[in-house]
């Protein structure tokens, strides 16, 4: 079981941690700051250096409660890594980018989800653009004009945002934890972790955010469009 390190400290830049295991030219670590790809969030990207030798981190999966990193360069020809102490260093410019993204989103998805009461039916992020996809059966040009200025004025109340890790069967006492039209939460998962940006929203969320609204900076939507009879999409792009 690795030890998910950026759930509890997004901002983390670096770590140290011990291999536990190799296959091919993955390791496996006993704790990790690198976010694996999950939730629409696309996975981390970095250094890993191990025995004096420094690794590229290529792509970083869960698999159960492990995460694995595939590493660049040949690591099978290497001496054997497991039980050796590693260091890690994050892509910060990266990873603050997805965690702008992935705020932006919680925030169009708490405006609409108040205002509206559409659920989300599908999304995907990349560093500072993104899109949700929501049950509505109509969307035109001045209602997206209308979202875009109620979301841009969440960014200016500079919200504060915060995590919390909570028992399965508290966590499901919340009215509307679950956003997404599909409960995509796994079963038999003893504990939640919560994204609550105060005053505006509260729901599951395994991915990494930024510690105020504020920080997102200016969002814009940059298109929208039909997806399906009530399934209507919103992209967002964010204002570097």
């Amino acid at each position: 079981m690795t030890e998910a390190l950026y759930h509890t400290d997004a901002y983390l830049k670096e770590f140290e941690a011990t291999v536990t295991a190799v296959e091919g030219n993955a390791v496996l670590l006993d704790r990790t700051a690198f976010y694996p790809s999950g939730g629409g969030q696309p996975h981390d990207l970095g250094t890993l250096t191990i025995a004096g030798q420094a690794y590229a981190v290529a792509k970083v999966r869960k698999a159960g409660s492990d995460v694995w990193h595939e590493l660049s360069g040949d690591v099978s020809s290497s001496e054997s890594l497991a039980g050796q102490a590693a260091h890690g260093v994050i892509d910060w410019t990266r990873r603050y980018q997805l965690m702008r993204t992935h705020t932006a989103l919680h925030i169009l998805c708490g405006v609409i989800f108040r205002d509206y009461g559409a659920s989300v039916t599908g999304g995907n992020m990349e560093p500072l653009k993104g899109r949700l996809d929501f049950e509505f059966e109509t969307m035109r040009q001045e209602f997206v004009k209308q979202i875009e200025e109620k979301i841009n004025l969440e960014i200016a109340a500079a919200r504060d945002i915060r995590v919390k890790i909570l028992p399965r069967d508290e966590a499901f006492q919340i009215p509307d934890l679950i956003r997404t039209k599909i409960n995509l939460l796994p079963e038999g998962i003893a504990q939640v972790r919560t994204l609550e940006i105060v005053g505006l929203d509260l729901q599951a969320d395994g991915g990494t955010h930024v510690a105020n609204t504020r920080e997102v900076g200016r969002i814009r939507v940059a298109d929208y469009k039909s997806k399906g009879k009530i399934n209507k999409r919103i992209e967002v792009v964010l204002e570097d």
